[in-house]
């Protein structure tokens, strides 16, 4: 699959079947997550493989989302700030949720590799799951990824905003491109 069809096939899939994902797919999705950017080369991010189905299912009551229960793995993704704050002062909490970012995304392209599917989950009782999990209190909960083979495969495309609604050039606003002239040397 090339990128660009990789990326335009992510989606956000909410309806699995019942089939158990093979882990290791699970984990080298993790390890593709390693690779993204990180600031002053601090990685904050820790992930948790969440295989007990008690468990899942307390996830999905504690996101609000039944469909976080009809998988057999979730992985949370937590980040510990300290070390960007260390690093970088207040500005460290920024950086730490840009990295944090980047690298689910590149967790995320690499299940849709593998042809597993996810939905990023980001609204949930935090301190719920951090005591499920025993996840310490300065660390921070950034989303649950539930992960399974999508139920349905759908043929209709989504309508994605143009690239002309989005793209300025110099300045906010400004739709112009102006070619830059050649630096003298």
């Amino acid at each position: 699959m090339s990128f660009d069809s990789l990326i335009r096939s992510r989606k956000s899939v909410k309806e699995f079947k019942n089939r158990m994902p093979d882990w290791r797919d699970i984990i080298e999705a993790i390890d593709a997550a390693r690779f993204a950017p990180m600031a002053g080369n601090n990685y904050t991010l820790k992930f948790i493989v969440v295989d007990d189905l008690e468990i899942i299912k307390k996830l999905a009551e504690y996101s609000q989302q039944d469909f976080v229960a009809q998988t057999y793995y979730v992985v949370v993704v937590c980040s510990d700030h300290s070390r960007t704050v260390n690093a970088f002062g207040k500005q460290g909490e920024h950086y730490s949720t840009q990295q944090a970012g980047g690298a689910m995304q590149n967790f995320w392209l690499k299940l849709v590799e593998k042809g597993l599917s996810t939905c990023w989950v980001g609204h949930f009782v935090e301190n719920l799951i951090k005591k499920e999990l025993k996840i310490p209190e300065h660390v921070r909960i950034e989303a649950l990824f539930p992960i399974g083979y999508e139920f349905k495969k759908s043929s209709e495309k989504k309508a994605k905003i143009e690239l002309d609604n989005i793209l300025y050039f110099n300045s906010y606003g400004d739709k112009k491109m102006r070619h830059p002239k050649k630096i003298e040397v």
